[in-house]
């Protein structure tokens, strides 16, 4: 099995300087400012906002019924392309709005009863979180939230420990907002299949940073938003629901898009997973999605995602390597997002600074992953997050504004020392 991975591995061409100068010159906005915001919306490539452009300024000139027809076999395509994506069928993806819609339609899809279990990490997402807790209040389900370990590992084992015969659902976040860390979602799907339970998975930081194959995970609900390392349009996302499971789910909302007339009395469910869609979408958008996925297919996330984990090492490194600023990822398996305070300053003040010198990062707030923040008493932390078209030079330009930064502070608090 050794063999075959380094095999596999050896047939993984590197992205080239050539390719990323190109990939670079493809997004207008690296030209204008260091970009390290890609967990909460990435920098999209020209071609998906002329898409978007160019299909809203035919929309105005010809109709919007009209470009909608001329355009339906590439907004069919689109299924095909997000099912290539990630290893499944067509009919088992729908386009969604985006990742809270996906995630909250199979979730309230769920039949719970009194006494259900569900089973969950510290790093699950604030709505996710919002959804258990509801829940609960509704229904009388018992959450269970399994903690990572001191490394900032996740036990896969306790939670096989924590499995009842009333455990309903297993809902896990891949990677979390606040955090480089990632769950290991293959080793827990095998858990859920052995003790077949459902299986839920939000893969909103994951999609578009790293490989995810739904058959390799072994999920039965995958949700997904476009705007993030998808590289796609505000507005957009995916869905995925095994085919076995699609029925096992109640719909929270219907229209003649999800079902079609037997009689004036009778309708009759359609037979995929496009069930979980409503009719009215915006469709300049949907196929700027459409796009933003061909062209990462194109390119190869296999391709990208060992230049984001070098990228996000070399980051980690240097920051650790300034006074005053404590990174906080753990564990062994760490992803994009780098999270970290500076001594002395709050997390918006730095990002503010940092916003003037044309650099964009953001800040993870507590409420965003609550447990995880609550227990290491982080009240925010600075999120930096690189994408593959991010470069070693931009990552040192942030590390010399931060440090101006530090010394203007401290120069700053030492004046009004002497002044008082």
């Amino acid at each position: 099995m050794i063999k075959i991975i380094q095999l596999l591995a050896m047939e993984i061409t590197p992205l080239s300087p050539q390719e990323i100068q190109q990939l670079r010159a493809e997004t207008k906005g690296t030209a204008e400012r260091i970009h390290f915001n890609n967990a909460g919306s990435s920098l999209p490539p020209d071609v998906v906002v002329e898409t978007v452009i160019n299909y809203l300024q035919e929309e105005a000139t010809h109709g919007g019924y009209e470009t909608e027809d001329k355009y339906e076999k590439e907004m069919e395509h689109t299924y095909d392309l997000i099912a290539k994506f990630i290893n499944a069928n067509r009919d088992e993806v729908a386009v969604m709005e985006n990742a809270s819609m996906a995630w909250g339609v199979v979730f309230n899809g769920i039949t719970f009863n009194a006494g259900d279990e569900i089973i969950t990490s510290e790093m699950e997402y604030l709505s996710n979180l919002m959804g258990f807790i509801n829940a609960q209040k509704t229904h009388g389900v018992k959450i269970i939230v399994i903690p990572t370990d001191e490394q900032g590992n996740f036990p896969v084992q306790a939670l096989e420990y924590a499995i009842s015969p009333r455990t309903k659902l297993i809902a896990i976040t891949h990677i979390a907002s606040t955090a480089g860390t990632i769950i290991p979602v293959v080793e827990i799907g095998k858990i859920a299949r052995k003790h077949q339970i459902l299986y839920l998975v939000d893969a909103c930081q994951s999609i578009g940073q790293l490989p995810v194959d739904v058959q390799e995970i072994d999920c039965d609900m995958l949700a997904v938003t476009g705007r993030k390392y998808l590289r796609a349009p505000r507005g957009t996302g995916f869905l995925y629901v095994r085919k076995e499971v699609q029925n096992k789910l109640k719909l929270i909302l219907m229209d003649g898009f999800t079902a079609e007339w037997v009689s004036e009395n009778d309708y009759e469910i359609r037979n995929d997973c496009r069930r979980f869609e409503l009719t009215e979408k915006n469709k300049a958008v949907f196929l700027g999605f459409s796009k933003a996925i061909e062209y990462i297919l194109n390119i190869g996330v296999q391709r990208t995602w060992p230049r984001i984990q070098q990228l996000a090492a070399s980051m980690r490194k240097q920051l650790e390597g300034i006074d005053g600023i404590r990174v906080h990822d753990k564990g062994d398996q760490q992803c994009g997002i780098v999270t970290f305070s500076v001594l002395g300053m709050d997390s918006a003040t730095v990002k503010n600074k940092m916003a003037e010198k044309r650099i964009n990062v953001s800040v993870g707030k507590a409420k965003s992953t609550l447990i995880y923040m609550n227990r290491y008493q982080l009240s925010s932390v600075v999120r930096a997050s690189v994408h593959y078209y991010n470069t070693e030079e931009e990552i040192d330009a942030m590390c010399r504004v931060l440090i101006n930064i530090m010394i203007t502070e401290a120069e700053k608090n030492e004046l009004l020392k002497g002044v008082l």
